[in-house]
């Protein structure tokens, strides 16, 4: 008659042994660091009684704005084109369908590593016509230092919250079994929104403007990186 074969030593004793006792922990970290870049949105609109004049209108603006924020060299990582649209506006009187007139819109995302250029590319892109500035969100890069030294500061409060376990037991660790990230066992989840990335300003330049207005001074929000980890140990027995 066949056997049952015997299940491995993590199956069949989970919780170590009386001669290897385990000790799971949960090693945390948690930083305030500055932002190392910043995201303003950019919306360019125009308005003309036929499709061409808004159209003609809506390339001059938006050509005026990218011009404007490649100007600033370097600061500027990165610029992009999203979404354009062209829409036809009815009357709100009348049985008919008659366009009034056409409305123009052209959305771009500028990423900057430069704070001082921030502060003056934001006030600078405000004050041209018909130009909607949003943010700025600030943000790390996704290859930050700071996200190793979270991971790195998480190991090493894990390990000292099991040695004082141990310790609390008269005894010592003797071996790693497990260091994991929370939840790398299970399906991925929706990542959360970023902290500290919503403040708006939703700015509309006048048409016309004699002078420069000066500088918005922006303070950059400092941002929060959070790192946690699972963590097993096995230790020598204690004396109960």
């Amino acid at each position: 008659m066949a056997t049952a074969s015997t299940p491995g030593p993590d199956l069949a004793l989970p919780y170590g042994t009386p001669d290897a006792p385990r000790i799971a922990v949960r090693g945390e970290a948690r930083l305030e660091v500055d932002p190392e870049i910043a995201r303003i949105g950019i919306t360019v609109a125009a308005r003309g009684k036929d499709r061409r004049s808004a159209l003609d209108d809506l390339t001059r603006r938006n050509a005026d704005v990218i011009d404007l924020v490649k100007s600033y060299g370097q600061a500027v990582e990165r610029l992009e084109t999203g979404a354009f649209s062209i829409t036809p506006e009815l009357t709100r009187h009348g049985r008919g369908e008659r366009i009034r007139t056409y409305y123009g819109t052209v959305h771009l995302t500028a990423v900057l590593s430069d704070f001082t250029a921030l502060g003056e590319l934001t006030t600078r892109l405000a004050d041209l016509e018909l130009t909607r500035v949003d943010g700025p969100w600030w943000a790390l890069r996704p290859d930050s230092p700071a996200h190793r030294q979270a991971r790195q500061q998480a190991v090493r409060e894990a390990v000292q919250r099991a040695r004082e376990y141990a310790e609390a037991l008269g005894t010592t660790l003797t071996s790693l079994i497990e260091i994991a990230d929370i939840g790398a066992d299970v399906p991925s989840q929706p990542c959360p929104p970023v902290p500290g990335a919503a403040r708006a300003t939703g700015l509309y330049g006048a048409p016309g403007a004699q002078n420069e207005a000066a500088p918005l001074d922006l303070e950059p929000k400092r941002q929060h990186v959070y790192a946690q980890l699972n963590a097993r140990f096995t230790m020598a027995p204690p004396t109960l």
